[in-house]
């Protein structure tokens, strides 16, 4: 049987909402991860069937583009296919359409498996072999998340990371990281509706109570991002771009 986009319906609520009535890019941002979640469980590979051989999933890169936000109560949909398995990454992708069917945001994102004992990278190989049904023959909507090469920060602050921060694996959690950075932004260039496309790559997980330093660097049509952990390693770098 030919394997094919998976849906997901979903409903903006009033918790996902800035004061414009429109959903947060965090909040959009945690169904595309939740979409992720479900569909892999669903089909046998989630993190639960994983955590019996001590593995699990962690996100290595994402990329979101919103062409706008939906509002307050509006219901919409996530169609979610994994294009591809290679030695080190899975390719996940997303497209997010209205109640009418237009498409208003995409994603890719790319996973890694690891070992949770040696906290290092599994070969994906027999995942991709084992789960060969799932890939769909779609390329992903968008371009795969670009690499941040260097970031040069004009303002930086510092923030623990405390329990409220950590998610399943005992790391940051993805939206906690989104919103530290976001945080750095004028409101106005948040809340402006503006098309944009936003690339993380997470480098290096950060755990309960280290001190991370969250740098910005401004520019014209967006911003870098560098987040730093205490050990001086760089753990995320980010590009947010309006378009």
């Amino acid at each position: 049987m030919k394997a094919e986009k998976t849906l997901y319906r979903y409903r903006i609520e009033p918790h996902e909402v800035d004061f414009t009535l429109r959903a947060t890019i965090p909040a959009l941002g945690s169904a595309v991860l939740n979409t992720a979640g479900a569909d892999a469980h669903g089909k046998g590979f989630g993190v639960d069937a994983l955590s019996a051989g001590n593995r699990s999933w962690v996100l290595s890169r994402i990329a979101f583009e919103f062409d706008s936000r939906p509002r307050q109560y509006d219901d919409y949909t996530i169609a979610t296919w994994i294009s591809d398995y290679g030695r080190l990454l899975s390719t996940r992708n997303f497209t997010l359409c209205d109640a009418a069917g237009r498409e208003f945001g995409r994603a890719v994102s790319q996973w890694a498996m690891i070992d949770l004992g040696s906290r290092a990278a599994v070969d994906l190989s027999w995942v991709g072999d084992a789960h060969a049904d799932a890939i769909v023959d779609v390329p992903p909507p968008a371009e795969k998340p670009r690499k941040i090469r260097s970031v040069t920060p004009s303002e930086r602050y510092e923030h623990r990371v405390v329990y409220s921060d950590i998610d399943f694996n005992r790391h940051v959690n993805t939206m906690r990281y989104i919103e530290m950075m976001l945080d750095m932004l004028p409101i106005e260039r948040l809340t402006d509706g503006a098309p944009m496309r936003f690339d993380i790559h997470f480098m290096k997980e950060c755990r309960y109570g280290q001190t991370l330093a969250v740098g910005a660097e401004f520019r014209d049509d967006g911003a870098l991002f560098e987040i730093v952990s205490d050990e001086g390693a760089v753990a995320v770098r980010a590009a947010i771009e309006w378009k």
